[in-house]
């Protein structure tokens, strides 16, 4: 699988999006096959982690958030399980898991129903350790602030807005992960 060819059936080559996209992409997927490297007891498929990485955001140019370059008409917490249903549909449903699994450090049954989210009613938690990693090495960087990586206090006080539970879980991870 060629990541690079799906992105390229949604994504115009050398748009602006295109290159926010892929910038993201690339610095997530070092991110993490830098853990998978790190952290040879997980025995992490490393290709998989590559693939994944760079197709987690593949939903994200049919949301609005003009500041990235997006021009569609949902809201970017969908993002994630919009760009589950491009890889299913094009064949790779355990991609699909990664994309719909790694908004924040994930999203409960319980926190989609208390914060009546615009996505489906399910657990988008991320489960397999290579997901967990991406979802983990996303949190490092913005689609708004290309090249910068985030500080463990930018990240931890960006998840403080939205649920206390989440920095545990952040935490958690960056303490298996360091």
């Amino acid at each position: 699988m060629n990541p690079y060819e799906i992105i390229r059936k949604y994504y115009t080559e050398g748009s602006e999006l295109y290159k926010i996209l892929v910038s993201h992409s690339k610095l997530v997927e070092t991110k993490a096959l830098e853990i998978a490297e790190k952290h040879p007891e997980l025995n992490l498929d490393k290709n998989f982690i590559a693939e994944s990485s760079m197709l987690h955001d593949i939903g994200i140019f049919l949301c609005n958030s003009t500041s990235i370059q997006c021009f569609g008409t949902r809201n970017y917490v969908e993002h994630g399980y919009l760009g589950a249903e491009i890889l299913r549909k094009e064949g790779y449903p355990l991609h699909a898991l990664v994309c719909e699994r790694h908004t924040g450090v994930g999203l409960s049954i319980e926190r989609i129903i208390s914060g009546n989210l615009p996505v489906p009613r399910r657990d988008m938690k991320p489960v397999s350790p290579e997901e967990i990693v991406i979802c983990y090495a996303d949190k490092f960087f913005s689609k708004s602030t290309l090249k910068t990586q985030h500080s463990l206090e930018y990240i931890t006080e960006h998840l403080r807005k939205y649920n206390e539970a989440d920095v545990v879980v952040f935490l958690e991870w960056h303490y298996r992960f360091r």
